[in-house]
């Protein structure tokens, strides 16, 4: 559910080249913020033109406001792997 709705708001802010969202949930079980049903951990690689000529910081936000609700509703980590 969280993985499929941060690819679509992904796919619609950045219009990426090449997106990868992955839910490395199982490998923090245990772990502060983790939960049994999962997806609370994640990874995404993102490659788009809106990050061009940004720092790794800005370009970081841009994504992290595009997540903004499932970040607030359910996900508790998530790395960031940009390029423009």
């Amino acid at each position: 559910m969280y993985k499929e709705r941060m690819i679509e708001k992904l796919d619609a802010a950045f219009s990426p080249k090449h997106l990868e969202v992955r839910d490395d949930s199982a490998q923090h079980a245990g772990h502060s913020g983790a939960r049994p049903e999962g997806e609370t951990h994640f990874h995404v690689t993102i490659e788009a033109d809106a990050f061009e000529g940004l720092s790794r910081v800005a370009a970081q936000r841009l994504v992290y406001k595009a997540l903004k609700l499932e970040l607030e509703e359910h996900v508790h980590a998530l790395s960031l792997k940009i390029m423009s």
